[in-house]
């Protein structure tokens, strides 16, 4: 199955890429987490931020040519929930590029205030010979 988080983007730029998700109450994984009080998962937050800087990475100039898996994730940080009816505000800053390897620092907002944030590492998927 795949999910795709990403609504809009935003805005974009040499360094960045902003989007959107909106949370609805159909998205089939909220039944489950939890019943009663559904909130987007802490992974599908993640999940987003690597989503964005996927569509930033897609829209480089020399753009990978293989899909972009995650190598690394560091320091991320859960500091809210997102409830269905909300909006979560992504945002993607590339702080490194070496090839197609991508080091990416990302923060989620909901209403102003920060979600989650981190840093992760993408690169290309290992093509086996």
């Amino acid at each position: 199955m795949k999910f795709d988080l990403i609504d809009r983007v935003t805005d974009r730029d040499a360094a960045s890429l902003s989007a959107v998700k909106n949370v609805s109450a159909a998205e089939e994984y909220l039944g489950d987490h939890f019943p009663g009080f559904p909130i987007l998962p802490g992974v599908m937050m993640l999940e987003t931020l690597v989503q964005a800087a996927r569509h930033f990475a897609a829209g480089a100039d020399d753009p990978p040519t293989t899909p972009l898996v995650i190598k690394e994730v560091r320091n991320v940080k859960y500091a809210g929930m997102v409830r269905p009816g909300q909006t979560l505000d992504v945002t993607v800053t590339l702080r490194k590029r070496d090839g197609h390897a991508y080091d990416f620092q990302g923060v989620g907002k909901v209403g102003g205030q920060t979600a989650v944030q981190g840093r992760f590492c993408l690169e290309p998927i290992a093509q086996s010979h």
